[in-house]
């Protein structure tokens, strides 16, 4: 595989980067395949992937130039997926099939859309393979020559040789093609607006159009068909672990602990994913007495390990073998058999209340003032007063904006965007109120109010893990922010908010473009803050996902200093000039080395220098199974 220059290769923009599982077989026809997580990175040049290493230096492993791909798309199979990652793609390369794996179907989703634009200019292929290549043979035509030609028409804007699609009220909206996918829903949803449709709790959907990222088109049993919340189903297949009630995605070890210790029941568990890549762990807990005469309650991690065999089988106990983990975990929930207790009690994080929806409803950003209903006020933001209201009776945080205080003209042509960004770490944004005066902002309600308040009232009281935890939550929502080429411009603590159940959300993203005051005025005249601010802010206010790095770094610095100002004693004028002089913010004396170490990773000089929120995600992940 041929790559570019180095001089070319610094004129390459990043697009996306993020963790994968990469399918590895030798060239022998009967060789095993292998999965190895690697570090993958699109750029308008080229795809790259590394091993990475944390503390080492990456290795590049590979690196396909983007003019050499001749076919991007998502691999259709009813084959069990034998590893982390449940979401294949393929890419078609110059004469190398390269099978991706993605944590979900979204990053999937995203990840084929950005490659076909990157590759719509290509020589493309006219026929693919929707199915894998196993054991000589491609599984869904049964050719046994690799590079035989493709048995399904290769259409990159999805319409070709497919039964047309229903058609949908809004005439602007764009039909992807998801194929026959089939999801199950995990709450229910009543519908809000004309185009939506109810969902009801276990049943299955197979959806019809995929194309807005927040909300998918489904048809339901009698042939409706609606707009739903993504975030409301799961796509049903035989490696999906997310329809059931024990499974709890991106919980650490030392959360497993937590939760598993206020269930404070005989055999309380959870199966979540292991710091291991492929690798899933069940925590359990037992009030037995342990090999000390103790009679402490206490929690266990199993692994759940797989055998070598071609055929593969999950096991927690060696002589007790399954097909797949739900009939494991089905078979120890009546039968100890090798574990200290049989798994009694399933616990779950979140599963009796409904996520957050990008905005009420699918065609709702606009919200109707009588249907508001204002309460106490609950603080004041940089855009004015902020009032506690009711929706439908739906709490909400109406920030209520001063005359003055914003480019509302400007604001209104983002809104609809910005309601379409949803993530369980983002406070979403609702809707807006723009027909009268004052305008209203209709925000999810956060009950602990924001984090710089919140950490100075628990000093003292926050554990490492709770501190560490905390850098986690706005970790994830700003690689959110960062996949969907989205820039915050303003992170700090007092920008995220803590939600009753203490977990910790991003708000008021991209929000500084509309401030019309001068809260945040250098001793240059730039808008921004300052003790926050990358030096290609301070000196040129040029923003990026990697200044808001920057930014994280400092936030991160707040959290483990349990709330204080940044450079508290020094003005904005001293703070331009530390920083241009290589002076960065000392460690905290609550941080552990490795997590001062990213801190400084974050303040590199160069912002090429600086970790995506990807990587400083998996970092920090990684230190919280530590």
């Amino acid at each position: 595989m041929s790559c570019l220059t180095a001089a070319s290769k610094m004129s390459a923009q990043i697009i996306l980067e993020e963790f994968f599982f990469k399918k590895s077989q030798q060239k022998r026809r009967t060789s095993p395949c292998n999965y190895k997580q690697r570090y993958f990175v699109l750029s308008t040049e080229d795809l790259t992937y590394f091993e990475y290493r944390p503390g080492k230096k990456p290795i590049l492993k590979g690196c396909i130039e983007l003019s050499h791909i001749k076919c991007v798309e998502i691999v259709r199979t009813e084959m069990s997926i034998p590893c982390k990652y449940k979401y294949p793609f393929q890419i078609l390369h110059d004469s190398y099939y390269l099978y991706v794996f993605a944590p979900d179907n979204d990053c999937r989703q995203r990840w084929v859309r950005a490659l076909k634009e990157g590759t719509k200019n290509n020589t493309l292929a006219l026929m693919y393979h929707p199915n894998f290549w196993v054991d000589g043979k491609w599984k869904c035509c049964q050719q046994n020559e690799k590079m035989a030609r493709g048995c399904i028409e290769y259409d990159p804007n999805g319409n070709a040789s497919k039964k047309p699609l229903p058609p949908t009220p809004d005439l602007q909206r764009r039909f992807s093609d998801p194929g026959e996918m089939v999801v199950v829903a995990l709450h229910d949803f009543i519908p809000q607006g004309a185009q939506d449709i109810a969902l009801h709790k276990y049943e299955e959907y197979i959806v019809t159009d995929t194309s807005d990222p927040s909300w998918w088109m489904v048809q339901d049993k009698n042939g409706q068909v609606g707009l739903v919340p993504r975030c409301y189903i799961v796509e049903k297949s035989a490696d999906s672990l997310e329809i059931y009630e024990w499974y709890n995605k991106d919980v650490t070890r030392a959360k497993a602990e937590q939760l598993l210790f206020q269930e404070d029941r005989e055999g309380a568990f959870m199966v979540r994913d292991s710091r291991h890549a492929g690798v899933y762990t069940v925590s359990l807990l037992t009030k037995a007495p342990g090999s000390n005469g103790e009679n402490h309650p206490r929690v266990k991690h199993y692994q759940i390990r797989e055998t070598g065999a071609e055929e593969i089988k999950y096991y927690l106990a060696e002589k007790y073998l399954f097909s797949t983990i739900p009939e494991l975990i089905h078979y120890h929930q009546h039968n100890a058999a090798g574990l200290i207790t049989r798994l009694r009690h399933p616990v779950s994080t979140g599963r009796e209340t409904a996520p957050m929806t990008a905005g009420f409803s699918s065609d709702m950003w606009e919200v109707d003032p009588t249907e508001l209903t204002l309460a106490e006020e609950v603080g004041s933001g940089q855009f004015g007063v902020v009032m506690l209201g009711y929706w439908r009776q739906v709490k909400v945080a109406v920030k209520m904006v001063r005359e003055g205080a914003m480019s509302e003209e400007e604001f209104k042509e983002e809104a609809r965007v910005m309601t379409r960004l949803s993530h369980p770490k983002l406070v979403q944004l609702y809707g807006v109120c723009t027909q009268q005066a004052p305008m209203y902002l209709l925000f999810e309600f956060m009950e602990n109010g924001c984090l710089s308040d919140y950490l100075r009232s628990k000093k003292g009281t926050l554990s490492q893990e709770t501190l560490l935890g905390m850098c986690l939550d706005v970790c994830e929502g700003m690689a959110y922010l960062e996949s969907t080429n989205f820039i915050h411009r303003d992170l700090a603590a007092r920008n995220c908010l803590v939600s009753e159940s203490q977990v910790v959300k991003v708000s008021d993203f991209g929000m500084t473009r509309f401030v019309l005051d001068d809260q945040y005025t250098s001793s240059f005249g730039s808008k921004f803050p300052v003790k926050w601010s990358a030096p290609e802010v301070i000196h040129y206010s040029k923003f990026s996902s990697k200044s808001d790095v920057w930014s994280f770094g400092v936030l991160m610095w707040e959290v483990y200093n349990e709330g204080r100002m940044p450079y508290e004693n020094r003005t904005n004028g001293e703070v331009v000039e530390a920083i241009s002089a290589g002076l960065r913010l000392l460690k905290p004396r609550l941080a552990p080395e490795m997590v001062y170490q990213l801190m400084e990773w974050c303040w590199k000089e160069k912002p090429e220098d600086r970790p995506s929120f990807a990587l400083l995600y998996h970092e920090l992940a990684t230190q919280a199974e530590l």
